[in-house]
């Protein structure tokens, strides 16, 4: 931890009425969209400046945000699609050693050295699978990157376990050799 945010946290209390652990705890029974909502709250409901506010949030989510957590609110109540995203992670993993896996609050980002798969739980029996495809046309199948916008160029939906095929396996293995 670097010296100014320990001094900051070793200021807290005196300067917010609170240690970060007793901030924490607040923030506990919270469940904030967006990391501005849990700034906002403190500000406004404890009068919090923006500065503690900001560290006592992004300190309070790096700890209850672990992979696994963080997988589990994105497929609570999909819990039939984990399978499908099971053999996706395990195929990803076969591609190579440089392979990152980051799961997000939303999703799932695939990373070599860029992102260049995408996995979204988009519905409760849909996963939408987000490429970096350049130059690769538009299909039935191979969609336009829809709701993912620029972070991905191609976009395959998946529903059915057996819709990872070598098809789709052939998609994520161009994009992976891409990402260089």
């Amino acid at each position: 931890m670097d010296k100014a945010l320990q001094t900051m946290i070793d200021n807290m209390p005196e300067k917010t009425g609170k240690s970060l652990a007793e901030w924490k705890k607040i923030l506990l029974g919270k469940s904030f969209v967006k990391h501005s909502e849990g700034v906002k709250y403190l500000k406004t409901e404890h009068g919090v400046t923006h500065g503690f506010a900001n560290t006592i949030v992004t300190l309070s989510k790096e700890e209850k945000n672990t992979s696994d957590d963080l997988i589990e609110a994105q497929y609570n109540g999909k819990e039939h699609l984990i399978p499908l995203y099971e053999k996706l992670v395990e195929f990803v993993n076969t591609l190579g050693s440089d392979v990152i896996i980051t799961p997000k609050k939303g999703s799932v980002s695939i990373i070599r050295k860029r992102q260049f798969v995408l996995i979204k739980p988009a519905t409760k029996t849909r996963i939408d699978l987000g490429f970096k495809l350049n130059d690769k046309p538009i299909t039935e199948r191979l969609e336009n990157s829809g709701p993912f916008g620029t972070m991905c160029t191609h976009r395959v939906r998946l529903s059915e376990i057996t819709e990872i095929d070598d098809e789709l396996k052939g998609w994520i293995t161009e994009s992976y050799v891409k990402s260089i």
